[in-house]
């Protein structure tokens, strides 16, 4: 195959965190119902919340990296990564994975 590809990664650590929580147990929570009441409808009495269903993800802010390969080294882009990770000296105690987050072949 010819031609590249732009590669994103980033870098996975053990005190990364990562959760999904879902409206309906966000709104079951009292004070979380007295502070978007407050917020959003204050001196406003009898006011319900309703929601759909829908989620929220609560995780850690990662920086996104970058790097270009050939499209013939698709299979390896995991092993590409993680060379270009420790060629940049991104990896840090606690971090040494990495994650293909997207790439582009151009």
């Amino acid at each position: 195959m010819k031609g590249s590809m732009k590669v994103s990664y980033k870098m996975l650590c053990e005190n990364d965190f990562f959760k999904e929580v879902y409206i309906e147990e966000i709104l079951s929570n009292e004070k979380v119902l007295k502070v978007i009441k407050n917020e959003f409808a204050k001196n406003v009495r009898n006011v319900s919340i309703s929601q759909d269903d829908c989620k929220v993800v609560i995780s850690t802010t990662k920086e996104i990296y970058k790097f270009e390969a050939s499209k013939s080294d698709f299979a390896d882009l995991i092993e590409l990564a993680e060379e270009d990770a420790k060629s940049n000296k991104r990896i840090k105690k606690g971090c040494s994975g990495v994650e293909i987050v997207d790439f582009v072949t151009l």
